[in-house]
């Protein structure tokens, strides 16, 4: 798997520093506030894990399976949610975590999904953010890093299935992206 990485962009030792200081930054914004977060996965997964030990605020915890990629290199422009109920979140104050924005999609689409059950606060926290035109118009309000529009993996981020379990995000090599596109 090494050999498939053009190049690392976020060690493991950044990864974990950017988590601190984003914890701690999440942690003031709330004080006393029990916060409900609600997890994109499957790509938020590590990111999730990791940043949540870092917060030590009451939080309850929840998880929304979608996809838009669909084992391709962009997105299809649909977000297929992979379960029917959304969870309670009425008068609460919700974090939805990410591991990338991208396109936009997939956050616009589970943050109307969530305002629909009137929470009575919406915050959008995203591992990595692509400097580049979207297709939606979001923002996070917290970010761990920008990076440019190239395709990464790593720390949960996949290429067909594969590579989650990199410790650091790096960079696929372009081959391999266009061989699986014949």
């Amino acid at each position: 798997m090494q050999s498939d990485i053009e190049r690392v962009l976020f060690d493991g030792a950044a990864i974990h520093k950017r988590l601190d200081e984003m914890a701690a930054q999440i942690t003031g914004d709330y004080p006393d506030r029990e916060l409900t977060v609600i997890a994109i996965l499957t790509g938020s997964l590590m990111f999730m894990s990791d940043l949540l030990r870092r917060i030590p605020l009451p939080l309850k915890l929840d998880c929304l399976s979608v996809a838009s990629y669909q084992g391709k290199t962009t997105t299809s422009g649909e977000v297929l949610f992979k379960q029917l109920a959304v969870p309670d979140v009425a008068g609460r104050d919700v974090l939805i975590l990410d591991d990338i924005l991208d396109t936009g999609q997939t956050l616009t689409t589970v943050r109307k999904r969530l305002e629909t059950a009137k929470p009575r606060s919406i915050r959008v926290c995203v591992l990595l953010s692509k400097k580049k035109q979207r297709a939606q118009d979001v923002n996070a309000d917290y970010i761990g890093f920008e990076i440019d529009d190239e395709f990464v993996v790593g720390y949960g981020l996949d290429f067909m299935e594969r590579y989650r379990n990199l410790p650091y995000i790096g960079v696929l090599r372009k081959e391999l992206l266009e061989q699986s596109n014949q």
